[in-house]
């Protein structure tokens, strides 16, 4: 087996979480306990998607509040919190409660750009301000000045019995160089270098300069890296679907097998005049999947890999993917689980 030049340093996992409208605490229930299995198990970081107005978690930082308070040790991220839907103050004073509560362990991920559907939802969004809202990067550098202590107000001090700060309460140290851009062009990584953030990769980017999904991220990271002051030893983490069949059922095998097939008619060509692609999901023995990923360039740049789990398993299959990434597929990388 062909070696990458260092072995993975820092593995996570990725989970949507989905749940029935109509009983939606099993869903989130599912989501922690899969937290709790991945802090037994070694991973580094778990992470959870956000999803508005879907049955997935729409509140990814109040989930991560409660996991807090179920995990010691494992890194809690979002991946990604789109910041079009957000208050850049508000959400700072959530994220740093968070990264309180877990003692500095919150990775925060987050996107901008319009709220997906914005002309659906507008007006119940934003009904007032809609056409002056501003969704550029300059909702992530107010997010980002927020955290690092800049004045959120102009007065500090007492009145009448009650103590105001001018910056958001709490305060948590560090917690702006552990946020993290979910970038899928060659705009947005150079952009996320230059801010000197982490990066975010995923089984989604866009086709500028090549039509093979490799490449593409691979100039991603280039480009991140040549803008970043840490150049070379800039954090980026790469994500791609894979699922380790090593100690699943026939059953399950051939549900994953058939869910990736479902989705790889969508892999190998561009979509829409944003030119989307698509990376194919892996499946099968942990042992071809490493395989796999040591060929590809991009993930020869990377020491860090979330894997994102498939959206419509049952809890039962991500127990079983998790517990072969952890014991199977991790080794297989170079990983080894945390202590």
């Amino acid at each position: 087996m062909p070696l990458t030049p260092e072995p993975l340093r820092r593995m996570g996992f990725l989970t949507i979480g989905l749940f029935d409208g109509a009983a939606p605490r099993g869903g989130h229930e599912s989501v922690l306990g899969i937290i709790e299995l991945g802090e037994r198990l070694g991973f580094d970081s778990a992470w959870v998607r956000h999803r508005h107005l879907q049955y997935g978690i729409s509140s990814p930082v109040a989930v991560l509040a409660a996991a807090t308070q179920r995990t010691s040790r494992i890194a809690l991220g979002t991946a990604v919190i789109p910041l079009g839907w957000e208050n850049p103050l508000r959400l700072a004073e959530d994220l740093a409660t968070v990264d309180v509560l877990s003692g500095g362990r919150l990775n925060p991920g987050v996107s901008v750009g319009p709220p997906m559907h914005f002309d659906r939802v507008k007006r119940a969004l934003y009904p007032d301000t809609a056409e002056a809202e501003d969704f550029s990067h300059h909702r992530v550098r107010r997010l980002l000045d927020l955290l690092r202590g800049a004045p959120a107000s102009d007065f500090s001090g007492t009145e009448g019995i009650e103590e105001y700060a001018d910056h958001v309460q709490p305060h948590s140290p560090g917690l702006a160089d552990r946020v993290w851009y979910g970038g899928a062009s060659l705009g947005s990584a150079q952009w996320a270098g230059e801010q000197g953030m982490n990066l975010l990769t995923s089984n989604v980017v866009k086709a500028e300069e090549a039509e093979d999904f490799a490449q593409i991220q691979l100039s991603h990271i280039r480009r991140f890296r040549e803008h970043h002051p840490d150049g070379e030893r800039a954090r980026v983490s790469q994500g791609l679907v894979v699922i380790p069949t090593d100690s699943a059922t026939p059953e399950q095998r051939a549900k994953y097998e058939a869910y990736a097939e479902r989705r790889r008619a969508r892999t190998g060509t561009t979509h829409g005049p944003r030119r989307i692609m698509y990376a194919p999901d892996l499946v099968g023995p942990s042992a071809q999947i490493a395989e796999q990923l040591y060929a590809d360039p991009a993930f020869q740049q990377v020491r860090e890999a979330v894997f994102p789990l498939p959206f419509t398993f049952e809890h039962a299959d991500y127990v079983q993917i998790l517990t072969d990434i952890a014991t199977h597929l991790g080794p297989a990388l170079g990983w080894h689980p945390a202590t």
